[in-house]
């Protein structure tokens, strides 16, 4: 049985802990760290792990672990990681992996010096639909991709951001793109494949943070599909959408937090009601698209021998999608795929030349 362990016992932690416990006696949760130690002390005792710890140093010193999942706040993101990668631990990392593109490519040379491997949590990829569509796509089934839209449209007030590392570049890295729309428009690149260009803009509507509170982006894809993307936390009606339009049909999603195949939809092209029997061919899943799907198929790739999906390449896209959006909307430019480097100044910070708002706080 292998055995991990999470570093940061904050809210997202309980997901980690249900879907380790979901896995059965594949892995075990042997130990938790956390600076709070009344936190990471109530936590043990209400998921039953045996052991905490004050730091992950510590934890790696005392324990043999093969996976950490690290669930602290983003900026640590990045830190913990190199050290579980300097002892050869595996890592499933939160959302957001990092606070930049450089961030990322820092990790990538430390995964390949190490014999460990880093996945980040894009957990809305392993849904049951997510995976049929994009096995339908790669089938051709659906014919050509034409036109598609992402909307991550949430509400979070006021007392949200009372938390200090919250609405912050130095801390969280970006406002929704970074945070909150980046794991539907993570599923959307993982079924659309590479983009190629961006043009976005990013605004600071209501929220007193650093970030925006709101993100539009139109984006062309390498093979041809056009697409918008919409991220806010000002929308009291909160959704989460995901339509794509194919030449032989209609694929929408609709959900919050989490999917099922209840929620998604499938509308044939005049003529192709093949289509929508292909969709339905399969036994309807009410799985739904959280932690559990994830960490399945993360053991089921260290079985296999396998790097653990979502890969550091695979994540550089969407960090790289992101840090395009941004250059985007603060430069007023069209930024395209390959564009932002080590020269840019959206390279090592997402905040880049600065929010046009800057000034006005």
């Amino acid at each position: 049985m292998r055995r991990a362990a999470i570093a940061g016992t904050g809210a997202i932690a309980a997901a980690h802990a249900e879907a380790l416990r979901a896995a059965g006696e594949r892995i075990e949760l042997v130990a938790v760290a956390d600076v709070d130690a009344g936190r990471a002390a109530a936590f043990a005792a209400e998921q039953g792990v045996p052991r905490t710890y004050p730091g992950l140093s510590e934890m790696l010193a005392a324990e043999s672990l093969d996976v950490v999942h690290v669930c602290t706040p983003p900026r640590h993101h990045v830190p913990l990681a190199l050290e579980c990668l300097a002892a050869d631990v595996h890592v499933l990392v939160e959302k957001p992996p990092a606070l930049s593109l450089g961030e990322v490519d820092v990790l990538i040379a430390a995964e390949r010096a190490s014999s460990a491997s880093v996945a980040t949590v894009f957990q809305h990829r392993f849904g049951p639909a997510a995976v049929r569509l994009r096995r339908l796509v790669a089938e051709g089934v659906l014919g050509r991709s034409f036109v598609a839209k992402c909307d991550t449209l949430w509400y979070r007030g006021d007392a949200y951001f009372e938390v200090p590392w919250r609405g912050t570049w130095q801390s969280e890295g970006g406002g929704p793109t970074m945070g909150h729309g980046i794991h539907q428009f993570d599923l959307l690149l993982s079924v659309l494949g590479p983009w190629r260009e961006i043009r976005a803009l990013a605004a600071r509507q209501a929220r007193d943070v650093q970030t925006e509170d709101v993100s539009m982006a139109l984006v062309t894809f390498a093979g041809g599909t056009v697409a918008s993307v919409v991220n806010s936390l000002l929308s009291p009606r909160e959704t989460s959408e995901l339509r794509f339009d194919f030449e032989r049909a209609t694929v929408e999603v609709e959900h919050l937090y989490g999917y099922t195949d209840a929620h998604w939809v499938v509308t044939p092209a005049p003529g192709q009601d093949d289509v929508a029997a292909r969709w339905r061919q399969e036994q309807p899943s009410g799985v739904v698209s959280g932690h559990r799907c994830q960490v399945a198929a993360f053991l089921d790739a260290l079985d296999s021998g396998e790097k653990p999906p979502v890969t550091l390449e695979d994540t550089r896209t969407t960090m790289e999608f992101i840090a395009a959006l941004y250059a985007s909307a603060f430069t007023g430019a069209v930024v395209e795929a390959g564009e932002i480097g080590p020269d840019s100044p959206f390279y090592a910070s997402m905040e880049g030349i600065g929010a046009p708002w800057a000034n006005a706080r």
